[in-house]
């Protein structure tokens, strides 16, 4: 089982190319970054996990420059989003930036999606909240068309449209892995059925449970049984912890770093050493 990270990076951690460098060099499988583009400080949305909003959410690096750094200085180190708000992109500007840069890494992208907490980010983008899933459905299914081996239209909701174009370079493997995160219910479980090849579950809990429904509307779509990929993200991990995620078929699992700076990260990494095959 391959042993990813995440972290917040901001502009007062550990920087992406020194963790990229340690994290290759450690043998772990992959970096994967959040994303917010602001944060509004009045708010009246909750912080999902209660309390404080932490100091990183307002920090956090850009997630495509700081994996475009991690990419030039390795060369196995997986790349991913642990998530894209997909809503708050011009899909066209994003599909252009996904397939670079998993151009230039060498098709070791992964797309994180995510559909959001904050309300008040989203509605500076101009979200509509209630709509942001299907508009995130809308705009897979345009850069999916920008992504197509031959100039593909794409008509469809939210103002979302492309004419059939030329769009280079194109992802390896005609798009990048896609893996959308959440909590489980009917609503992720038809998103990740209809245009992902995974789950990547917060923190991996209730998985035994919650997997048979998800393996049940993935097969309803006519998706391969074995294709499904389960990636449990930011994990605080435990032998047993990793044991059970192995059992059920996991294949990566991504564990939660630190928004510290180099020494408090690298410690980290240090004792996450035991994990990491």
């Amino acid at each position: 089982m391959r042993i990813s990270t995440t972290i917040f990076l901001t502009d007062e951690t550990i920087s992406p190319v020194r963790l990229a460098r340690e994290l290759e060099q450690r043998g772990f499988a992959g970096l994967y970054l959040p994303e917010h583009t602001h944060i509004p400080v009045s708010r009246d949305t909750d912080y999902p996990a209660g309390g404080e909003l932490p100091r990183e959410y307002g920090r956090t690096l850009d997630p495509f420059v700081a994996l475009g750094q991690a990419a030039a200085v390795t060369e196995r180190l997986l790349l991913g989003t642990g998530i894209t708000l997909v809503v708050e992109h011009d899909p066209i500007a994003l599909a252009k930036q996904i397939a670079t840069l998993d151009h230039l890494s060498g098709g070791r992208f992964t797309l994180g999606v995510g559909f959001g907490w904050n309300r008040e980010e989203a509605a500076d983008h101009g979200v509509d909240w209630p709509t942001r899933r299907e508009r995130t459905r809308s705009a897979m299914r345009l850069m999916r068309a920008l992504w197509a081996a031959e100039p593909t239209a794409y008509e469809g909701d939210f103002g979302h449209s492309v004419r059939a174009s030329e769009a280079w370079p194109k992802p390896a493997g005609g798009a990048p892995r896609i893996l959308v995160g959440g909590a489980a219910g009917p609503k992720l479980f038809d998103h990740i059925a209809d245009y992902a090849d995974g789950w990547m579950p917060i923190g991996g809990r209730g998985l035994t449970e919650t997997l048979p429904a998800l393996r049940e509307v993935w097969q309803r779509a006519g998706r391969a049984p074995e294709s499904l990929q389960l990636v449990p993200y930011a994990v605080l991990p435990s032998p047993g912890k990793l044991a059970h995620y192995a059992e059920l078929g996991c294949e990566e699992v991504v564990l939660q770093l630190p928004p510290g700076d180099e020494k408090e990260v690298l410690g980290v990494l240090d004792a996450f050493a035991p994990y990491v095959g």
